[in-house]
């Protein structure tokens, strides 16, 4: 057996000068942790697009394939509902993008209450897809092992 000491470079993080408290151990320095953030973001916003254009495009073939169950579908929706949820939700991502901003400027009482709203368009939100679930199957119109398309359109 040797006794030999084995020098591993750390990539320049020797740890002997100090760091700003925001840095991660695997960056060097504030610049480049934010440049990898950054193109982070744009990676996972390039992958969203892509998600959701595929999405879209089977929902255009299918609703021009079949226009007909679209139509049908139709009867069983509430605008007023699907309208005030899209308000809610709206509001809701301001209220928490709002809280990120308050808790990077230390604003405690705003982040919490900005909180708070978020929670409650949160409970709005499932409340209302409550209603909107419970009127469907009242009536029978859920999807499952026995659910049949073609008798509900004829």
């Amino acid at each position: 057996m040797t006794t030999e000491t084995q020098v591993i470079d750390e990539g320049g993080h020797d740890h002997e000068h100090a760091h700003s408290p925001h840095l991660q151990h695997h960056f060097d320095t504030l610049d480049q942790q934010f440049n990898a953030g950054k193109l982070g973001m744009w990676l996972f916003l390039a992958t969203e697009i892509l998600l959701f254009g595929g999405l879209f495009v089977a929902y255009a073939i299918y609703r021009n394939l079949h226009p007909e169950i679209f139509e049908y579908g139709h009867h069983f929706l509430d605008p007023k509902l699907g309208g005030i949820n899209t308000a809610v939700l709206i509001l809701s991502s301001f209220t928490m993008a709002a809280a990120v901003r308050f808790a990077q400027e230390g604003k405690q009482g705003m982040l919490k209450l900005c909180l708070v709203l978020t929670l409650c368009g949160a409970c709005g939100f499932l409340g209302i897809k409550y209603i909107e679930y419970s009127h469907k199957m009242v009536h029978g119109i859920f999807p499952g092992k026995y659910y049949n398309p073609d008798e509900h359109i004829l």
